[in-house]
């Protein structure tokens, strides 16, 4: 593939959130070209998010790519809570005014987003890793690139980083021009892919002394299940038998329900932190998705916060290139940061409720419970919880 030397923006990282924007700009008439360091197959096949708040949805479907989406989504109108063998399902439409969130990995809207924006003709290279971003603080940003044995260069407007906390578009912010504030959790997740059949309708987050336990689905076939695990777990150490006795020792509730067990197709351990970077804006470089902000996977924010910025940044984009001024691009980064930080909060919130902390003497355990408890005794603290959990409704 032949791909331009120069653009209006510049997109580096293909993932759902440098895919979503070229797909916005696409529609707004906004050229732009999408750099990859990974081949197709890896991007394709990488395990991340399953839930999709209703803001992310209905802009999916505003630029035509949710129709896999709306065939083979699954729509979710609540989560179940557990904690001491009781249950307390949060039933957001009731909660919220009809909000809800979908089931849909986030490996199938990267495949969706890809095919449409080839489709459309979407300058998209894959295994083109950038290697520089210069130029960002004169108005005339440049990305050097390796793609099929050379190094290129793409003049840009702008550059937006989509490619991760540890990508190159962040560090080619100065040091002394970007604060980073981060958390590190005293635990991880250890994730598995089952082939059965979900043993609940709608995800359960389990509070237990043993730990942390998560069943969501990724189809009406495939079960997706976390466990916590001390950090730097080795997840050659947990056989498949004691991960399904610990799930059901985690699970455990008073009254008529089963997890079913079956063949594990995948184990892998996630590091839980967040972290935030501020501003989000350097001169003609923006940042967006994990290149600004990382959050725990409890909450179900980071797929759904990285859509957030590249809805905004496409509407900032088209106002520039209709009107002339970049007067939306500048609110982009204080915009932004309000929604992240509540965010962040919220995720904060419901990993600790949840988590057994191992360096807890009992104080902080009996907290947690006082938490839950008023979750099940309060509508509004329901309510509080559920609005969160769904995203805020669209400005």
């Amino acid at each position: 593939m032949r791909l331009p030397s120069r653009t209006r923006v510049g997109v580096v990282g293909a993932g759902p959130a440098g895919l979503l924007l070229a797909r916005l700009l696409h529609r707004a008439g906004v050229d732009c070209v999408v750099l990859e360091s990974r081949e197709r197959g890896y991007v394709e096949r990488r395990q991340r998010a399953g839930i999709l708040e209703q803001a992310t949805v209905d802009a999916l479907r505003g630029c035509g790519a949710a129709d896999r989406l709306e065939r083979e989504g699954l729509a979710h109108d609540g989560i179940e809570l557990r904690w001491n063998r009781r249950a307390q399902r949060i039933d957001f439409p009731s909660l919220t005014g009809g909000r809800r969130v979908w089931v849909y990995a986030q490996t199938e809207v990267v495949k969706d987003l890809i095919a449409l924006n080839l489709a459309s003709g979407v300058p998209l290279a894959f295994a083109a890793p950038a290697l520089a971003v210069t130029g960002a603080d004169t108005g005339r940003p440049v990305v050097t690139y390796r793609h099929e044995g050379r190094e290129q260069t793409l003049a840009c407007d702008y550059v937006v980083g989509c490619d991760g906390f540890h990508g190159i578009v962040r560090a080619a912010v100065p040091a002394s021009a970007r604060t980073t504030y981060e958390r590190l959790y005293p635990y991880s997740w250890l994730g598995v892919l089952a082939d059965v059949p979900p043993s609940c309708d709608e995800l359960i987050y389990a509070h237990s002394p043993r730990g942390f336990a998560l069943h969501s689905l990724r189809s009406a076939t495939v079960s997706r299940l976390y466990l916590q695990v001390a950090n730097g777990t080795d997840p050659a150490d947990w056989s498949d038998e004691r991960i399904w006795d610990e799930l059901d020792a985690r699970f455990a509730v008073d009254g008529d329900w089963t997890l079913r067990r079956g063949p594990l197709t995948q184990k892998s351990v996630l590091p839980m932190r967040g972290s935030v970077t501020e501003p989000m804006r350097y001169g003609s470089i923006f940042l967006a998705g994990d290149a600004a902000h990382i959050v725990p996977p409890t909450g179900a924010k980071g797929l759904n916060l990285a859509a957030g910025d590249v809805i905004e940044l496409a509407r900032a984009f088209a106002l520039r290139y209709a009107d002339g001024t970049d007067r939306a691009l500048a609110a982009y980064s204080d915009s932004r940061l309000g929604r992240i930080w509540r965010a962040q909060h919220f995720s904060y919130s419901m990993t600790t409720m949840l988590h057994a902390d191992p360096g807890d003497s009992g104080f902080g355990a009996r907290l947690q419970l006082s938490r839950l408890d008023r979750i099940a005794a309060s509508r509004a603290a329901r309510a509080e919880l559920a609005e969160n959990y769904v995203g805020p409704p669209p400005d």
